[in-house]
């Protein structure tokens, strides 16, 4: 770990940890802490998704507020005014959904490198030297960590489970890739990545949206063991099979680019 954070910090890159929060304000305290213990260069992007349950007022009082939803849409990638030493909070005035709070942190990125970080515990910030390896040193443009790889604690839910297999499955079959874990939380990009790409979706299907077009414009894709402690639907736990009916659509919609 600490090989690879003389590394980031002597090629002077900035990682830029884009966070999507919609109502977690048990874990958020705890989340931030963690990420700001990762000794590398970084800028935290946390995007509130509408949040009502008291995680807005929380993070406005802590660390102010920065660019609204309607501000940060019209700006382009890396347009940000953000302390890279210090954290950013954006605000969307409703919930829109995971994949609208992703782009918001993603318009605003600084960094030469972009890593998604879910706000509830379920990931570790211990895992960041295996995801930024492989970019660290040039063997990827992307980084999946996979919890089919690493130490899983606790138990998945079942329909969780099953559809993450089927639309791993499906995603491959569609592009060619060898994945274990398309629904990971980790996600870590190469900022050309994020620029060369046009999002559109705003649910959780923009993580299918997101690996489609990855594989369309030939970036290079690799996974890496993580580690996982997933959570039951009583402890926030927020995406269901509405959400799986939405992705095979999306999964349609860009394995057939008109």
């Amino acid at each position: 770990m600490e090989k690879l954070e003389n590394t980031i910090n002597q090629k002077n890159q900035l990682v830029s940890i884009v966070i999507p929060v919609y109502n977690e304000r048990k874990t958020i305290e705890t989340i931030v802490c963690r990420v700001q213990n990762v000794k590398i260069s970084k800028e935290l992007i946390i995007v509130d998704d509408g949040s009502t349950d008291g995680t807005r007022e929380w993070l406005i009082e802590e660390f102010g507020q920065g660019t609204s939803d309607e501000e940060a849409s019209q700006k382009e990638l890396g347009e940000s005014g953000a302390d890279s030493s210090g954290v950013r909070v954006l605000t969307h005035q409703r919930n829109q959904g995971k994949g609208a709070a992703l782009k918001t942190g993603f318009l605003c990125a600084k960094g030469s490198i972009v890593l998604v970080q879910d706000a509830d515990l379920e990931y570790s910030p211990d895992d960041y030297h295996r995801l930024l390896e492989p970019v660290m040193t040039g063997r990827a443009d992307v980084v999946y960590g996979s919890r089919f790889l690493g130490a899983r604690k606790g138990n998945w839910l079942l329909v969780s489970y099953l559809g993450n297999k089927i639309f791993t499955a499906l995603t491959n079959a569609a592009t060619g890739l060898s994945l274990t874990d398309v629904w990971t939380g980790y996600k870590v990009f190469k900022r050309e990545v994020l620029t060369d790409i046009s999002l559109e979706e705003s649910g959780f299907d923009l993580e299918l949206e997101l690996t489609l077009k990855v594989a369309q414009k030939n970036w290079r894709v690799t996974e890496v063991p993580i580690s996982y402690l997933p959570r039951s639907k009583a402890e926030g736990k927020k995406i269901g099979w509405r959400d799986g009916l939405q992705s095979i659509k999306t999964l349609y919609r860009y394995s057939h680019p008109s």
